[in-house]
């Protein structure tokens, strides 16, 4: 969603739904549908800490398994909803003197398994952590801004093992041609594809 001026709720609640409207065709089942819409709010709303179980909590479920199965296994058009929310935004937004802000941020990890992760420099920690490192791209104007795209850096450490990725779930074309040389953050393999998805999968 846009941030940007004050709007009044009810103005909110509408642009809202018309975003939601627009992006339901993209899922072929309901119960998708509607765990999207839940965790969207639970993204907007003032949780002290945002994952399956607090947005769960929120939307009322009883345990997270619908929203752990609507990033992880959820049959859905990901690169649809990224253009239907891109087209949003331009809509919405639409300024010839907008500018793109680029943002690299790095999510501190414990663990070895998130797709990614790995003892690597983020300005989050402002050493080296281990973390797992994405790339956000912002269309930004006077009147607002909203978040238009992604991309999960995968190291070369983990292109270079391909039992570690298959048992993570990355999609077997994500990495670069043998002749192109390694660039040093990051493969330009769309991973996870989709605004968003981070972790999830078809």
């Amino acid at each position: 969603m846009a941030a940007g001026h004050s709007v009044a709720p009810s103005r909110w609640q509408a642009g809202l739904d018309e975003l939601l409207g627009r992006i339901a065709r993209r899922f072929p089942r309901v119960e998708p549908r509607r765990h999207a819409r839940a965790f969207v709010l639970g993204l907007l709303a003032d949780l002290p800490r945002k994952n399956c179980w607090t947005i769960a909590e929120h939307a009322g479920d009883a345990t997270p398994d619908g929203m752990q199965h609507l990033l992880a296994r959820a049959v859905w058009d990901e690169d649809g909803v990224h253009d239907d929310v891109r087209a949003y935004v331009v809509e919405h937004l639409g300024d010839p003197q907008a500018v793109l802000v680029v943002d690299e941020t790095g999510d501190l990890k414990k663990g070895t398994a998130t797709v990614g992760v790995q003892r690597q420099y983020t300005g989050t920690a402002g050493r080296v952590e281990n973390a797992q490192v994405a790339v956000y791209l912002v269309y930004a104007t006077d009147a607002g801004h909203a978040l238009i795209d992604r991309e999960l850096c995968l190291p070369q450490g983990w292109t270079d093992d391909p039992e570690r990725c298959q048992a993570a779930g990355v999609p077997a074309q994500v990495g670069l041609p043998p002749s192109r040389p390694w660039p040093p953050a990051c493969s330009p393999g769309r991973w996870p594809p989709g605004p968003g998805r981070l972790g999830g999968r078809r």
